[in-house]
Parts: C-alpha cells; structure tokens; sequence
C-alpha cells in the first residue's frame, strides 16, 4: 500500500470516498467557487517533449564539481536502466575551485545541453553550490526556442525558477543524477516524464509498527483547497534571488518549499526577507516538503520549526500544510516548477491538473 504518485485509498466513513475522489470534488467546487488557476504576469506556459525510451539526457554541472569520475559513471548506468541514452556537457569533471569550471563555462554547458538537437531533456549530475553565478550566461531566448525538460532539485532551484521566469518553460523538481533512484522516485518520475500523466501527490503509509501512523505525516497549518501554478523549490536558493530579475512572479502560484541543514533561526529569516520581499503576499497556497536536519540542536527552548512555519504561514489566510515528499530525501517526488496543480491541505496531498510535457 502507499505507492507514491498512485491514488491512495483511505476511505472516509461517513461518505465512502477515497482521497483522490475528494480531491478532484474539492477541485471541482474551486472551480465553480472562481478560485484562482494561478498564472503569474509572465511568458505563456511552455511544455517539453515528453520522454520516450531511447532518448538522450544531457548530463549538466552548473554547481559544484563531481570529485570522483566514477559517479558519472554511475549516473550513465542509471540512465540506461531507465532506457535512456547520456551525454555530459562540455565541463563536466572540470575544476574551478568547489565548482565544475568557471562561470561561464558552467552556463555555457548549460546552454550546449540546450542548444543540442541530438539531447532530449537535461539532468544535473548534482548540486552544492553555484547555480545562480551562471544565470547571467544563459542564452534564455535560445532555451525558450529549444524546449526540454530540465530536471534536478536543490541548487538547481536557481535554473528551475529563472529558465520558467524567462520562458514560461516547465522544469522538474526531482532527482539529480547521483541520487539512489529508488523505486518510489520512480513512481511519479516515469508516468509523470514518460507518459504525461497527472499524479496525485500523497504521501505512502508507513510499514511501521505503531498504533498510530508517526513517520512521513503531513500537518495542517490551514484548511483548503487552492489551485495555482507550482512554484518554488530550495528555500535558502529562491531566496537569495529576491530582488533579482530571475525571479518569477508568485500571485496566484502554489508555493512550495524545501531545505536541509538550516538552522530554524535562518528559516525564520528567509521566510521574513521572502514576506517583506512581497512574494508570501497573493499566494494561493502553500506546500512545505522537507526540512532534512533542520533541528533545534543548541537553541532548543526557543521557536520549534513548526512554530515558525505556522507564525508565517498561517497569517497568509490560505491553505498550508507541511510534510510532502520533496526534497532531500531518498525517495522524493518528481514534481513540475510551473504545473498547474490542486491541494488539499487538509488531506496533505496535491494533484496535477493537466500534463506537464507534451
């Protein structure tokens, strides 16, 4: 039972529906009550090809460098366990410092993968550091010409929300190339890359032995059902591109949040700078994923990170929940930067509407 990215049912006695049942009627009465469908002022959605056995992947490495050759390797090996063909880019395995070349040479590896009749979608072989530094040499009038889905989470962040900010292109938060590429990963990343499915989005129930469910909850911050564009990714990366022109607009988008190894004074902070930055100001809702060893550790005593997820989130006046299955973890969803989706934040779930390749 659980399997990601499938509906799954938890029926509800009173009424005899499953959860994904509840969802598209929620969906429904949003529509009919004019919820917002969520299109910030921008360039018009752009899809990507889907993927199909035999394509390319061009391999990328706009962060930090890969110290070990044999990881991509590896990465090559895991491509064609799914059917696919890799290529790397011009700078892989170089070295400027802790990043993979100098600037230029990463976003220009960014930009061959692209310009590349031969690749069919682009993958970062990791993250670390360094994705924004490139944003300057992004040819986006090519990218937008050469449409491809570009996967990768974390740094990557930077490329997902400036590349959708300047093309309207739909990237895909998900695995990077040294992930583990577990089963679960798989359940939203192949029907959602390969068939141009639309998932839902519920967290797995727990093989545990406990009286009540405790691993991989979601908890509500606000009830609702919101509709909106899915923006968002790496906290502490979107926020550091407040106040630059590679960050998309946000009115009526589903926000969605993820980190690893902040300290929660710095949630607190990033989340007050994104506020007054006007970005939390027209959300339609909020989805928070992991914050992977983001504990109290010495300032225990003081805000707890649900206190400051709520102190923030809450006060929006729309629906919120935290929990989902993204981010740094091993088994993450594969989710669209710029889909259209429906949340429950009462059910801890979401949807996608409508494809997200073509």
């Amino acid at each position: 039972m659980g399997r990601i990215g499938v509906a799954l049912r938890r029926e509800n006695k009173g009424t005899g529906m499953d959860r994904r049942q509840m969802i598209s009627a929620a969906a429904g009465a949003a529509i009919a009550m004019g919820l917002p469908s969520g299109r910030a002022a921008g360039p018009a959605t752009l899809l990507a090809p889907r993927l199909k056995e035999g394509d390319t992947v061009g391999l990328i490495e706009p962060a930090s460098a890969s110290w070990e050759p044999f990881s991509i390797t590896l990465i090559e090996e895991a491509m064609a366990a799914l059917g696919l063909k890799a290529k790397r880019a011009p700078n892989i395995l170089d070295r400027d410092g802790y990043f993979a070349g100098d600037d230029k040479a990463r976003g220009e590896g960014v930009n061959a993968m692209f310009r590349d009749r031969s690749v069919d979608a682009i993958m970062s072989v990791r993250g670390g550091w360094g994705s924004a530094r490139v944003l300057p040499f992004l040819d986006f009038e090519m990218i937008g010409k050469n449409p491809k889905a570009l996967i990768g989470y974390s740094d990557i962040t930077a490329l997902h929300l400036a590349i959708h900010a300047k093309t309207g292109l739909v990237t895909f938060h998900g695995p990077v190339g040294i992930s583990a590429w577990g089963e679960r990963s798989l359940e939203t990343f192949k029907p959602l890359l390969f068939d141009a499915a639309t998932p839902d989005y519920v967290n797995p129930l727990a093989d545990e032995d406990r009286l009540v469910q405790r691993k991989w909850r979601t908890q509500t911050i606000t009830e609702g059902v919101a509709r909106g564009r899915l923006l968002g990714g790496n906290l502490t990366v979107m926020t550091a591109l407040a106040g630059t022109p590679y960050l998309p607009g946000f009115d009526g988008a589903i926000l969605f949040i993820e980190d690893i190894d902040e300290a929660i004074y710095r949630v607190d902070r990033m989340l007050t700078q994104l506020s007054q930055a006007g970005v939390l100001k027209n959300l339609a809702g909020v989805i928070v994923g992991q914050c992977t060893d983001c504990d109290p550790g010495s300032e225990y005593g003081g805000f707890t990170l649900t206190e400051v997820l709520t102190h923030h989130l809450g006060r929006l006046g729309v629906p919120a929940y935290l929990g989902a299955f993204i981010g740094h973890m091993p088994d993450q969803f594969t989710v669209p930067v710029g889909g259209l989706v429906e949340m429950d934040a009462g059910a801890g779930a979401f949807k996608l509407l409508e494809p997200a390749v073509r």
